[in-house]
């Protein structure tokens, strides 16, 4: 046998003894490159939703979203921005899937919005035919260039006529409605569409709709409105999850989620006990609120443990976060046949307390403090920093937290802030994805179970309160421009190479460790392929590779 056919064995074994050790979240391997690809099948894509890319939104039929109101209320979106005509993907869709076919996607993802369908919310009211037409219209050229959708049936904008009736999701009755909805969804798409999203990101539509009030409704309910508006989001996928298992699941075939975005918590000081549980807690109040309840079947027991002490403080005879029933907590459990992963940021965290005569808010009920390290970059979002290695613990958390789940990493990009040059030359665009795919690369060589990685987004679009001051796309939008023209960034053809090289290939098996300059100033990486091989496991190869050495010369 020739040393490089044994040196490719040894390999091998290396990867397969260190993919069923557990992560050690006590290392601090940061800096370190891994060439490899990623198995055959993987899937690639991009997304966008509804409301940030559609416009048309007062077009054939549609009905207003919380959304459509709140833009147009002054003072609430960055230089008072509307996604009123956006990139005008309603009408531009044929043009994006060309995009989508030159770069060899294998998915795209979008949303289908609810009051384009529902116009005020309730099936019985009205079905919109021609919002069914568009999304047809859609779906059909997608599988057209074999390219699989991946559908969100909830991306925020949730029809305006339900929240002026019943509070939106602070009403139970949002549950059934929501039903509904998806039940006509999967009755007029599931032929085609097998990976449907019930929610996305939750999280923000809890907190920053009902508690902070900086998205849409705009509700500033501080300690209540967002556990209110979660426990009905939670209740309302499991509903809908039900729904196709037993009515569609066996003539459709698909798969139902949810994608939940999940920044990873770093403690400040890794030996310190009360950190390492605060960056729990981080992780646990933001991602295992939603995950924890329908992978167990109720919320984490730091929440209820948390949240009920300072209720009880605040004088309150019940705890502020809401209980699931017994039977509840059997329907919820389970229902998820893929978790969608969003994920841009890493924080640093250490332990605060907060006394509840302060009042009490989400915010104060973690008891912790959000930190960053200056010198992470940041090119656009004021939220967003280029922490990679955040990528490869959060995913190894939810292979641990949850019985190692199908994943589909569902959001992960970065932002600019203004147009850097005009050559469209995004290099800090080029450099997270190559990042962040690498240590998602690791994460599936640790054993994490992730088929398939969507880059966000695939335009430039609205961005929220922070309209359109922010641009996440890999395709430059010109919005001032009547007919929306789109134009290739330089990350089109980096991510381009990546789909088509299927990660990081090179010649050689055994690669060195290469130093990325974003990360130059983290410590010294002791990894040979990824942290979790064992030192046992290198002691061995050493003396093997020696013997052979030897043998050979």
């Amino acid at each position: 046998m020739s040393l490089q056919r044994m040196l490719k064995l040894l390999y091998a074994l290396v990867l397969c003894v260190s993919a069923n050790e557990d992560f050690d979240w006590t290392k601090n391997e940061r800096g370190s490159f891994y060439y490899g690809t990623f198995p055959t099948g993987f899937s690639w894509g991009a997304g966008g939703s509804a409301y940030q890319t559609e416009g048309a939104w007062d077009k054939d039929g549609k009905g207003m979203s919380i959304w459509d109101v709140f833009a147009h209320k002054k003072g609430k979106i960055f230089l008072n921005d509307t996604a009123d005509h956006s990139c005008e993907g309603y009408y531009k869709f044929k043009d994006d899937i060309t995009l989508m076919k030159d770069m060899k996607f294998n998915h795209y993802r979008f949303s289908i919005s609810w009051p384009r369908i529902f116009p005020n919310g309730i099936k019985a009211d009205h079905i919109n035919e021609k919002g069914i037409k568009y999304y047809d219209d859609l779906i059909n050229m997608l599988l057209d260039n074999n390219i699989t959708p991946i559908v969100t049936l909830y991306h925020w904008d949730l029809p305006q006529v339900l929240h002026e009736k019943y509070g939106g999701w602070q009403n139970a009755s949002m549950v059934n409605y929501f039903n509904d909805f998806a039940n006509l969804c999967f009755e007029r798409f599931g032929d085609r569409v097998k990976y449907w999203i019930t929610f996305n990101n939750p999280w923000s539509s809890a907190v920053e709709g009902y508690e902070t009030g900086e998205h849409a409704p705009g509700l500033k309910l501080k300690g209540t409105g967002a556990y209110k508006a979660a426990h009905h989001i939670i209740k309302a996928h499991a509903k809908v999850w039900h729904t196709y298992d037993t009515q569609w699941r066996s003539k459709q075939k698909g798969l139902v989620g949810i994608s939940l975005l999940a920044d990873w918590g770093e403690p400040v000081d890794i030996t310190n006990q009360r950190d390492i549980e605060a960056a729990e807690r981080y992780v646990q109040f933001y991602m295992g609120w939603f995950a924890t309840p329908i992978f167990n079947g109720d919320y984490p027991q730091v929440m209820k443990d948390y949240i009920g002490r300072k209720s009880a403080q605040q004088g309150l005879g019940t705890s502020r976060l809401p209980v699931f029933s017994s039977q509840e907590k059997t329907y919820i459990k389970g229902t998820c046949d893929f978790l969608g992963i969003g994920h841009f940021t890493t924080r640093y965290i250490t332990q605060k307390n907060y006394p509840s005569g302060r009042g009490n808010s989400y915010f104060t009920d973690r008891d912790l403090v959000e930190l960053v390290d200056p010198r992470w970059p940041d090119p656009g979002s004021e939220w967003l920093y280029s922490v990679p290695w955040g990528f490869r613990r959060l995913l190894n958390f939810v292979k641990t937290q949850y019985g190692n789940p199908m994943i589909y990493v569902t959001e992960n990009g970065v932002s600019e802030k203004v147009q850097r040059c005009t050559d469209l030359c995004d290099e800090w665009r080029m450099q997270y994805f190559k990042d962040y795919i690498n240590e998602m690369l690791k994460a599936l060589k640790d054993g994490v179970n992730v088929k398939g990685y969507t880059a966000w987004s695939l335009l430039d679009k609205f961005e929220w309160d922070e309209g359109f001051s922010e641009r996440f796309g890999l395709f430059y939008v010109d919005f001032l421009n009547k007919n929306k023209p789109r134009y290739p960034k330089a990350s089109v053809q980096y991510y381009k190479r990546i789909i088509s090289s299927n990660g990081f290939p090179n010649q050689r098996e055994v690669q060195p460790i290469l130093f990325d300059p974003l990360t130059s100033h983290m410590e010294m990486v002791t990894e040979i392929v990824v942290p979790t091989v064992c030192t046992l496991c290198i002691l061995l190869a050493a003396v093997f590779l020696m013997f052979l050495l030897r043998g050979r010369f």
